[in-house]
């Protein structure tokens, strides 16, 4: 691995070490705060978990295997899922990438999920003109453990090529699937319990708590999204206040069709500390939900009053 694919994953792996604390739930997040009410009525927490009454096996990441398969082979690329391992950052998927082209090419990898739920990922591999590289996509640990993912039943992803002399796109591939061992013989639980913020033409937003630890820039509101569209698209947040008082915050996630998210929308921790806010007590905030491609507008919510 090239020196500059061991620093992004050391920055990818530092990012996630202060992303949202674990616990139980379902979700892996620690909740510390559960919500009390939505808007001006309080409302009761509806437990919706699905849960599998199946036996599944008891499987580690480690455990999982793939068939080696080849998944691109077009315009000079050809690349090879050759099977999986155990990293110190998380799980990874051991690939072959031969450049039969004559450019020097970067090759990374976009729109991962993992079990239906969408994944952090880093990888970041250099290329020459007519040469190999044993290379790996890392799956955050971090990341699975927020949505529930103690196995890999299957994973997707696309690549995204670009020249490593000024960066011009060469190839982005489309969506890649790969189904592993325990696929058929283990369920993936799915949690969206707690307390709905929106939930109209397949956008659903779900919020499950406060975590005084989201990450090391400050506290984080817990989101479960799900999509249900016919539209890949991204999540954000507008006119936040906590406690009354403006904050910034900071949370972009992207959910492609048909799959789920767990995020934070993380408070500054410098903003809470310019208001005098020690204790979280309410939030307002709306959600400004948009096409990832083309970023054209689906929908700005409603504010919704969170109080804890």
């Amino acid at each position: 691995m090239k020196a500059k694919n061991v620093w992004i994953i050391l920055c990818v792996a530092v990012y996630a070490a202060f992303a949202i604390g674990s616990g139980s739930s379902g979700t892996g997040s620690e909740i510390n705060k559960e919500i009390k009410s939505v808007g001006e009525e309080s409302s009761t927490k509806e437990e919706t978990a699905e849960e599998s009454t199946e036996e599944t096996d008891d499987k580690n990441d480690s455990d999982v295997t793939i068939e080696e398969q080849v998944l691109i082979d077009q315009d000079g690329i050809r690349i090879t899922a050759e099977g999986m391992d155990s990293g110190i950052f998380g799980p990874e998927l051991k690939l072959l990438i031969e450049n039969n082209t004559d450019t020097n090419l970067t090759f990374q990898a976009r729109n991962a999920s993992v079990n239906g739920y969408m994944a952090d990922t880093s990888m970041s591999s250099d290329v020459t003109a007519g040469k190999k590289a044993h290379d790996e996509l890392t799956f955050s640990a971090k990341g699975l453990e927020e949505c529930g993912i103690t196995t890999f039943t299957d994973m997707e992803f696309s690549f995204h090529i670009f020249k490593s002399d000024g960066w011009d796109p060469y190839l982005d591939t489309d969506i890649v699937r790969i189904e592993t061992s325990a696929m058929g013989n283990y369920e993936q639980e799915v949690d969206d319990s707690g307390e709905v913020f929106y939930d109209q033409d397949g956008i659903k937003i779900i919020g499950k708590g406060l975590s005084d630890d989201s990450s090391i820039f400050g506290p984080g509101l817990i989101l479960y999204i799900e999509n249900n569209s016919s539209k890949d698209f991204t999540v954000q947040v507008r006119d936040t206040s906590v406690n009354g008082f403006m904050i910034d915050t900071s949370m972009s996630q992207d959910v492609l069709v048909g799959k789920k998210a767990i995020t934070a929308v993380t408070f500054m921790k410098s903003s809470l500390e310019d208001n005098g806010i020690t204790d979280i007590e309410s939030v307002e905030t709306s959600f400004h939900v948009f096409e990832s491609d083309g970023w054209d507008t689906i929908v700005d919510t409603e504010p919704v009053v969170i109080n804890f």
